[in-house]
Order: structure tokens, then sequence, then C-alpha cells
């Protein structure tokens, strides 16, 4: 008997003790493709025949089994297998990986298995045992294929046993010592004067003939070229049967076709079912219906042939209409027949009726390139070596190839728009709910995979929905991280960048809280809360319980630092004095320790917002190197002017009118110098700094943005308590918007700290994190800075008071920066969530914040 099992299955061996089933597989498997049922009773019991230790050898059996499936390897499982329930689990295990389930019965007459195990010390078991195999393996068989069995083949004589010859057969799927050159085509749709553009520009010559059911076509490229089309060849277009014919004549000359969801349903209509005219059907069986009746025949015989997906070039390149996962690929199942037609759907349908897909591609991590269709997008780009190459041509996009090995796209424009779409035409990734992509434990890896965070990144947020990073500020991020960062394992979170509120208009003012209040009112907030504005530098802090805490949850042991981490919002180290870092992470370790957070919040560690104070710990080279020398300067210049013009009017000469403007200037430098000296208080030790929290973003199994901000102020306050020579609370004022009182108290208190000399405030909504419009202009800013006149003098320049420089700096552009705050926001929320999740650590550092700080925005906003 000639047996022919594809290169990839599951083979169950079954057959009454004494049939010959350990000698078969040794005759045609190799050792380490068989799992014995008896071998693994030997490993957990050290003897083959302990029958007590059966339901621990089978667990032993079923997870070799299950591994081996996973890495796409052919297994044999040599066991009785007599019982439908004993074989069930492993038809399970098939499905689950993919594979077929082959059945290989070795019904030897009861005598012939008697006889064997007499001979055999070991199995003195009697017949009773060998008599009851034989009768329940003969009462089931005849259900193997229902049971979920591909293929079975049935031996009943030693003779045929022994004559028995298998050969591999690679799965249909399997092309990969084919390795083009390849020209992939994105989905017709019965385009065909594009298909045919398309073939010219990328070097095809197509003639065409008359022949026996229409027009046939000879299709070849000097250069051998392989054409593969990615299905949906049919529907919405005018000329969808010569579509067929050309691609049915080119697939006879040596091209490659998948099918799509359209063909499939194509199929079952010329096969005679019941299935709805819509979506495009109904022009192409109103098109075909004038066709020879033959060729319709011939059309159901070319889709019925079509295999799912196919894997070419040493496993390097996947083809598949909607695409396909890596542990789908090369592998044959309905659930992967379905993923390649309909991709990966939630089961439920939008507000258009049409179903709720999941982006595959955005999670996907297998080395072969993925080229797909079925979703239409305006450009196709690459996300994660997949790439999806329908433009939507009979939507009046284009119709696209990528020429493979090169990646090079080449396209047509449409001709017209020949249907509409149901939906506006998206980005490449679109906008959707990506799957999640859990672990279950968070990984650390000593190096992070630059194929995970490089080139444009689209990233999907809870708070934002797809964020897009682009190439070139992923590449600036990386050679900051790669040369400046903390360890990669302590950025759980980067801050966001945040926007001013809106100018004002009021005498000498640039920005005054009236401005910040209005427009979260006109979001309709009812409450915010200001906080006060530290001059200082942001930092956020990681600290850890203990080594254990941070060795078990960050992956960072004691020999690589601290327990925790101080850094700042570009990733950097807060200190590069280790002293420093470590001694204040003891303080603030001992602090959370006074009040309990540990067990409050159960939890091993925290993450928190801070603002480190004063300015000059992070900003001392800054302060010596730019802001003092500015000051110095325009001082002694400006001095020196004033003397000479003074002398000048004194001999008589018409100077005053500039002799006043310099004193103006001179006036407008010292205020400079002196708003500069506020924040320019010296940090020489460690009695010399300050910590003041704002936000508690993160414990054990919590981001804390579904806590209002009154919490955070309240909470860090009594952390504050413990240690009031390192902590200081932030003062903040809550303030209710449809309060003229309370806007008022908040806005006398503004004037009051900024007199003072602090920088101002930050006025934010209530809620940490408020619910998002879906319109991007109705957005709500997570906070808005209003700094005071003296600070802003620093920013700006001495003399941006006076009124020709405030006319033009009222001009100023928001949007870039709040468009900026936003996506800066929702990817920090992002990253600090999938740390919580114990998602990757690559997932983290996806999320690119670091990225957005190349943006080009103007940074004294």
């Amino acid at each position: 008997m000639r047996i022919e099992l594809p290169e990839y299955c599951l083979v169950v061996l079954i057959g009454a003790s004494g049939a010959g089933k350990s000698t078969f597989a040794a005759k045609h498997f190799a050792p380490t493709e068989v799992i014995s049922s008896d071998a693994c009773r030997a490993w957990v019991s050290d003897d083959a025949n302990d029958q007590s230790v059966t339901a621990d050898a089978f667990d032993v059996l079923s997870y070799i089994v299950r591994k081996r499936l996973a890495g796409r390897r052919l297994t044999v499982v040599d066991a009785t297998n007599v019982r439908p329930e004993d074989r069930a689990g492993f038809v399970r295990l098939a499905r689950e990986y993919h594979a077929h389930c082959v059945a290989l019965v070795l019904d030897l007459p009861q005598a012939v298995c008697e006889a064997r195990n007499a001979e055999r010390t070991d199995r003195q078991f009697g017949g009773h045992v060998v008599r009851g195999h034989i009768r329940t393996l003969r009462r089931s068989i005849k259900r193997l294929r229902r049971e979920g069995f591909r293929s079975q083949f049935h031996f009943q004589s030693v003779a045929e046993v022994d004559a028995a010859r298998i050969e591999r057969q690679p799965l249909w799927t399997d092309k990969r010592d084919e390795h083009g050159p390849f020209d992939i085509i994105g989905d017709v749709h019965g385009c065909f004067d594009e298909l045919q553009a398309l073939l010219d520009r990328l070097g095809y010559g197509v003639t065409q003939t008359q022949g026996p059911d229409g027009n046939a076509f000879a299709v070849s490229h000097p250069e051998n070229r392989r054409l593969v089309f990615l299905g949906d060849l049919v529907d919405r277009g005018p000329k969808v049967a010569d579509c067929l014919r050309l691609a049915m004549d080119a697939v006879a000359g040596g091209a490659i076709c998948v099918p799509g969801n359209h063909e499939n349903k194509l199929l079952r209509k010329l096969r005679g079912r019941n299935v709805q005219l819509t979506h495009g059907l109904a022009e192409s069986v109103a098109q075909l219906e004038a066709e020879p009746p033959a060729f319709s025949e011939r059309i159901a015989e070319f889709i019925d042939g079509l295999v799912s997906h196919y894997v070419l070039d040493d496993g390097k390149l996947v083809v598949a209409h909607a695409g396909m996962k890596a542990e789908m690929q090369n592998r044959a199942s309905g659930v992967v027949r379905a993923f390649a037609l309909y991709g990966e759907t939630s089961g439920e349908t939008d507000e258009l009726g049409l179903p709720v897909r999941h982006d595959w591609a955005a999670d996907y991590r297998g080395e072969a390139l993925v080229v797909y269709g079925h979703t239409p997008v305006v450009e196709a780009e690459w996300l994660n070596r997949t790439i999806c190459i329908d433009t939507g041509c009979v939507f009046g996009g284009r119709l696209t190839a990528l020429r493979y090995p090169e990646k090079a796209l080449v396209s047509v424009p449409a001709a017209q728009e020949y249907a509409a779409p149901a939906r506006p035409l998206k980005p490449a990734t679109g906008k959707g709910e990506h799957p999640d992509s859990r672990s279950a434990q968070q990984r650390h890896d000593d190096t992070l995979d630059m194929d995970d965070v490089r080139g444009k990144r689209f990233i999907a947020t809870r708070l934002r929905g797809t964020v897009t990073i682009r190439e070139q500020n992923a590449a600036a991020a990386l050679e900051v991280m790669s040369r400046f960062a903390v360890d990669p394992k302590w950025l759980i979170y980067l801050p966001p960048t945040m926007s001013p509120s809106e100018t004002s208009a009021r005498p000498g003012l640039l920005e005054h809280p009236r401005e910040a209040f209005d427009y979260y009112r006109r979001a309709g907030e009812q409450r915010v809360i200001c906080e006060e504005k530290h001059m200082g530098s942001r930092v956020v802090a990681v600290v850890c319980r203990d080594e254990k805490a941070a060795a078990s949850r960050f992956g960072v042991p004691p020999s690589e630092g601290p327990s925790g981490a101080l850094y700042t919002r570009t990733g950097r180290r807060a200190f590069d004095n280790d002293e420093w870092e470590t001694a204040l992470l003891d303080k603030l370790r001992r602090a959370v320790d006074a009040q309990d957070f540990w067990r409050r919040f159960e939890t091993d560690w925290l993450c928190m917002d801070c603002e480190l104070l004063p300015w000059a710990a992070k900003a001392k080279e800054l302060l010596a190197r730019q802001y003092r020398p500015v000051a110095a300067a325009a001082r002694m210049g400006l001095a020196q002017a004033v003397d000479a013009l003074a002398r000048a009017k004194r001999q008589g000469t018409d100077v005053a009118t500039l002799l006043t403007r310099h004193r103006q200037r001179a006036e407008t430098a010292t205020a400079y110098a002196e708003a500069l000296e506020h924040y320019a208080a010296p940090a020489e030790s460690l009695a010399d700094l300050r910590l003041a929290p704002f936000h508690l973003l993160a414990t054990e199994g919590a981001v804390h943005t579904g806590r209002d901000h009154g919490w955070h102020m309240a909470t860090l306050a009594e952390l504050c308590a413990s240690d009031d020579t390192l902590l200081t609370p932030t003062p903040f004022k809550v303030v209710e918007l449809e309060d003229d009182a309370s806007i008022a108290a908040a806005t006398a208190w503004w004037e009051t700290i900024t007199a003072a000399g602090s920088e101002g405030m930050v006025v934010k909504p209530w809620n940490f994190a408020p619910p998002q419009e879906e319109d991007a202009q109705r957005r709500l800013q997570p906070a808005l800075k209003c700094r005071g006149r003296e600070y802003l003098r620093i920013i700006y320049g001495p003399e941006y008071t006076a009124e020709e420089h405030l006319t033009r700096l009222r001009q100023r552009g928001l949007g870039a920066k709040r468009s900026l705050a936003l996506r800066e926001f929702a990817l920090g929320i992002e990253g600090l969530e999938r740390f919580i999740r114990r998602e990757p650590l690559r997932r983290v550092h996806e999320c690119g914040v670091l990225a957005m700080e190349s943006e080009p925005v103007d940074p004294r906003l």
C-alpha cells in the first residue's frame, strides 16, 4: 500500500496491543518524530508498563506533541488509541495547530496480537486485554472521518503492513522552492483596462487571441518574472470575464493565484448555492450570463482549485488575499483558509454593516514578508514585514503591484470610480482595535530588536486610536536612546509635552488663566484643577520596594544599579552623580514605607511624575552657557549705551528718543536678570534638592488614570508629609467653571504666585484622562500651562513685553503643539498600560514618546 502523507501532519497510530504499531513507526519514521505512550510512562515512572501513571504519561505525551506541532514538525503518536475519547485530544491538537490529522489503523487478527504479546515478558496481561482492544477498535473506526481525521489508512493483515510504503508530500501551500522574481498584484475587481496598463508598466507582453469560449491571453515577461494574483479578481468592476480569462490563462502559463473572498462567494453561486447578490456579485453574475455556459464551468473549476495561500522563496515570502499570521503560514485547516479569505474579524459588524476587523499586522512578528490585499487602503505601506497592496482601484484609487524581491511598488490610477466604497479609503493600518499580544510574563530582554521600533510605526492607543510615528522621528529617538538613556528596562513611561493656553489680549500679557478656563468650559468641563508650575526639571521616579522587586518586575539585578530610577522626560538619567540618585531613591523608599503604600496599593513598585527643584540642579550648564551670559551682556552693553547717549544729550545732541528707548531696554534687561535669579538657586548638595510629585502614575496592576487629579494631590500630599526635607507638595486650587467667584479666586492666586516669582500654573480637567471626541478638533488637552509675565521674559527674551513684540507673539500657532501634546499623552499612557499588562518590553518601547520630541514644534511654546 502506498501512503501519501503531508510533510506536516499529526499521525495517530491505532491498534490493539501487539498489533506492531511501534515496529511500524520505527520502520517508517525518525525516532524523534515518534512519541510513544510507553516511553512517556517510563519517563515518569521508570516502568513502561506502569498503568497507574497513564494520566501523567499522556500529559507528557500531549505536551511534546503540542510543542512539535507548534514548530511545524510531523509527529506520530504511538499508543493504542482504540477509543474515540482517546483520539479526541489529538484531533483537537491538530486543529489548534492547523495540521492534517491522519489515522493509521493496524487492525490485525486477534491471534497475531496475542502471539506477539506472548513473546514479550513485559506483556503478560492476558488475552482479554487484546480482545477488548480489538472489539473497541472495530466498533469505532467507521467514524474516524466524523471524529476529524482528514485521511485514514486501514491495514488488516501482516502482509499489508509489511508492504506499506510512505511517501511524504509538501502541502499545497508549500512553494518554498520557487524563488521568482515575482510581481504581486492587488485586488483587481474587474478593472481589466487598469490591469492591462499595470502589466504594461511591469514589462509584460500580453497577446490576445480568440479561444473556444472567448478571448484568450498569452502573458510573458522578457526576464521570466512571474505574476501573483492576490484574489478578488471579480465583482464591482466592468470587465470581470476578461480579468478571469487573463488570470486563468496566466496561471496555466506559470502564474500564481490565491482566492479572494469574492471568488469564494462566486463559486458558491456557480455551484447553485443560495447567496445574496451583494458587494458587486450581481454585476459579476450579469456579465457571466452573457458568456458561454462552458466558461462558467471553467471558472468554477479554476476557483475550486485555488489554494488558500502560498509560502515562497525559502519561506521568505507569503502571499494571501487577506493576510496570514505567522503561526498559520504553510499550514492547512478550515481556520487558515478562512483567515486567508477574510482576515481576522471580531464577529461583529459596524454601523455600515461591514465586519469589524482586527489589525493582525500590527502585532505580526514573523520572519516572512506577508503581501496581501482585501481591505483597501490609500497608500500601500509596510508594517511589521507586512504590506496591503489593495489600493482601491475599483473605488477610484489605483491598481498596485509589489515587485519582489525588490520591494518596489508600481501602480496605475483607476480610469474612473466604478463603485462607491462603503466607507472612505483609509491609510494602510487604519484605525481600529488591535489584538492584545500579552505574554504570561513580562519579558526582560537584555537588548531590544531595532526592527521593532525603527521605521514608520502605527501605534494603537486606547486614548487616541492610531498614532503614527514617522521614520525620521524614530531614528532620532533611537540615537538618543542608544547614547544617553537609562537602562531601557526602567523606561516604562515618558511624560508628554504641554501646550500653553490661548494667547491673551490683555495689555502686557501673553498668557492669562481666563483663556485656559474658557477652553475647558467650552469643551463642557465643569471643574478643573490648577497646580502651581514649579520651575524645575521634569523627572519620572520609579521606586522598587527592594532589590528582589527590581529584579523580578523590571529584570534589573542589584549588580546593574539601584532598585529604581530617576530619569528626565527624554529618558536620560536625572543625575550623573550615582550617590545622589541612590540617596534620593532611598529617601523616596523610606517615605513610601512610612505611608504603607506597598500594602495599600498591593505593589512592590510605583511610578510617579515629579518636578525636581531647583532648576539649577539640571540646568547648571544651561544657566552658565546661555542664560546668564545673555543677562550679563545685555546689562553691560545697554548700560554703556545709555551712558553714552546721556553724555551726547548733555552736549546738545538730539538723542532724547533714542535715550528713552535704550533706558527702557536696560530696564527689561534688568528685569530679565532678576527673573532669572528666581530660578537659579544653587544645587551644591543633596540638602539643596526638592522633589515635587504630582501624579502617582502606576503601581502593580493599575495605571491610575482613572483617578481624578484631586485624588493624586491628596495621595501624594500624604507621601510628602513623610519627608519634608526632600518632598514638597504641589500647591493647587480647584476651580468650578460655572462659579465666577471660584474663577476670580484662582486668577488672583495666579497673580500672587507669579508676582512672587513662580513660573505660573498648570490647568487640568478634573479627570486625569477625560473621554476623547472622535473629532480631532474637539479632543481635550490633558493640561494647559499658563505662565507668568516675568517668567516668559526668560523664554521669549528681555524685550518681549514691548507692544510690537507682543503683537507678533500673539500670532503664535498652537495647533502643532496641541496635536503633539495629545499624541504624546496617548503614547505615554499606552506604554504604561502595556507594561502593566506585562506585555513584552518591545511593545512598551514601541510607544515612542521620545520620537515625538523631534517633531518640528517651537520649543518656546
